[in-house]
């Protein structure tokens, strides 16, 4: 009995045991699923209160974007990303789609002047609205308009604008953010060329002015293209006023072009090295390649040359070692000689002398370059400019007093010279051993038979030289040349043609006076007739008041209206 009644007190007290097991363990469960739960509705209105907050700093940041761009845009708002497509054109003037338009004409844009735009570079990877904290991804610029005729989700970017936009590796379908944005005009600018040259060209800041013609905005940090002839030269924008980004237009500008720095100089710019009268300088040139000059011919010694009393010496001692080099020289504003396009040259084998006299046409006091080109190998050289006295005068009087004295004489038969009647025989006898005759027609020059060899005649020109000459001579004078504009011709014909009926030739343009290539024939026969170029034609037509009357007249025909209407010659 006392068994039984344990055992089933055992019982209970297991099965006791059991249930509080059960009810602790349920417990436990219930306060994890409630911790669970709790920690669920935490994190859910966390989200929530983020999403709220994210809400309205989105609302706060586009209201305070929406402030901005009215602000910038003077009252009107106007922002679009658009798929960047390249074209080539000149400036940095982009085209848009109809649709900009219609929206920018709607809020009156086009009764506010110009229109500038703002170009920012959109971050790829993200959303299309966020862009790129870095640098390097975050490059924006500012721009004008050009047209209206891009397809519709793109914008066409100009060259300038691209380069100053995006990296060398960007690729082509990039999004480009443009926002409408009023700038105040530019008056001042400070720039840096990127290598040295560009200081030497002959009044650079009407060149860059010039350059300056196609454009409608400036920012700081861009890089700017300025080309003068077939150079190009690449100046950056270090500091502008009165803000970072300025318009250009209808605006005077004070400009300050400071050297570039040493760790920017680029090698594949010309450069003049100064070159004083009576010195010299040595240097080392390769084949294709050019080393330039420059010296100067002041008043005083252009008077020494004019009364013949001096010449112009150009000389250069090279190392022949396989090579050799060729000579040209130029009056500025020609600021860099070439193979087309110089005003005075020398081909010589080896060492080589140029003499400018009084009898040059082009000469005068002034600045000149001078070309070292290598024709062939590597040559070591050295370059001289000198004031010679010209000695010729009491050479042509010693002659013709000598010439006086022997009236007596009789004609050669071997050379034709004239020699004294009593030494004739002997003379004849001499010459016809160790003399010869050029038998070319025209030349009839004598000769040692031991020259006779080596004497040759070009059968192309018929000029006289020697064997070893003839070689660099057909290269350099016969060998065909493509001009830049297509023409092809020889040496002599291409440096006539480009001097004068190249239309890339630069011309000095007589009513804006900068350096600007000639064109083509005018369009207008009357301007034709009056040897206008086509720039000219195009430059001429533009009006400006009449000092006398007020009346606007096209500066191509003020001479005509000066004459026929106020009678002033």
């Amino acid at each position: 009995m006392d068994f039984e009644l344990r055992r089933a007190r055992e019982k209970l007290d297991k099965e006791q045991r059991e249930r509080k097991e059960r009810a602790k363990l349920k417990l436990v469960k219930e306060r994890k699923a409630k911790e669970k739960a709790n920690k669920q509705r935490d994190a859910l209105e966390a989200a929530q209160r983020s999403r709220r907050l994210d809400a309205i700093e989105a609302q706060f940041k586009a209201e305070q974007q929406m402030e901005e761009s009215l602000l910038a845009g003077g009252g009107i708002l106007f922002y679009r990303i658009l798929e960047a497509v390249p074209f080539q054109g000149s400036g940095d003037k982009i085209k848009l789609p109809p649709s900009c338009f219609t929206e920018l004409s709607d809020q009156g844009a086009f009764d506010k002047g110009p229109m500038y735009f703002e170009l920012l570079v959109v971050h790829q990877e993200g959303p299309s609205a966020i862009k790129d904290s870095g640098k390097e991804n975050n490059r924006s610029t500012h721009s004008g308009v050009l047209e209206f005729t891009a397809d519709e989700g793109s914008v066409g970017i100009p060259p300038h604008v691209w380069s100053n936009l995006f990296l060398v590796d960007t690729p082509k379908a990039s999004l480009v953010e443009v926002r409408y944005v009023r700038l105040s005009k530019g008056t001042y600018a400070k720039l840096q060329p990127d290598g040295v040259g560009f200081s030497d060209l002959p009044n650079h800041k009407a060149i860059l002015e010039t350059g300056l013609r196609q454009h409608a905005t400036l920012s700081q940090d861009d890089v700017l293209t300025v080309k003068y002839g077939e150079l190009t030269y690449r100046l950056r924008v270090l500091e502008l006023k009165p803000s970072s980004s300025i318009s250009v237009l209808e605006t005077d500008i004070e400009v300050d072009i400071v050297n570039p720095g040493v760790e920017s100089e680029r090698t594949d710019q010309y450069v003049l090295k100064p070159l004083v009268f009576g010195t010299s300088d040595s240097g080392l040139v390769e084949e294709g390649n050019y080393m330039y000059y420059k010296f100067s011919i002041d008043d005083k010694t252009w008077e020494k040359i004019v009364s013949g009393d001096v010449n112009i010496e150009v000389k250069i001692d090279a190392e022949m070692n396989g090579g050799d080099t060729d000579l040209y020289v130029s009056k500025q504003p020609l600021i860099f000689p070439n193979r087309h396009q110089h005003e005075w040259s020398s081909h010589d084998v080896g060492s080589k002398t140029l003499i400018l006299s009084s009898k040059e046409r082009n000469l005068g006091a002034g600045t000149y370059s001078l070309a070292v080109y290598g024709f062939k190998g590597t040559t070591k050289y050295q370059v001289s400019v000198h004031v010679q006295e010209n000695s010729k005068r009491k050479v042509v009087q010693q002659a013709v007093h000598s010439s006086s004295i022997e009236v007596d004489t009789m004609e050669c038969r071997n050379c034709k010279h004239f020699i004294p009647s009593r030494s004739i025989a002997l003379h004849e006898a001499y010459c016809s051993r160790h003399n010869v005759v050029c038998p070319y027609v025209g030349c009839g020059i004598v000769l040692r038979i031991e020259e006779a060899k080596n004497h040759v005649h070009c059968d192309n020109c018929g000029q006289a030289f020697q064997l070893r000459e003839m070689e660099k001579h057909m290269k350099v004078f016969h060998e065909p040349l493509m001009c830049p504009c297509g023409v092809v011709l020889e040496k002599e014909d291409m440096v006539q043609h480009q001097a004068s009926d190249c239309p890339l030739r630069l011309i000095a343009c007589r009513f804006c006076g900068d350096m600007v290539q000639a064109g083509s024939s005018a369009m207008d026969v009357r301007d034709r007739l009056s040897g206008l170029s086509e720039h000219e034609s195009i430059c001429g037509s533009r009006t400006t008041p009449c000092d006398s009357c007020g009346r606007s007249v096209m500066l191509k025909d003020m001479d005509i209206h000066q004459i026929a209407v106020h009678q002033k010659n």
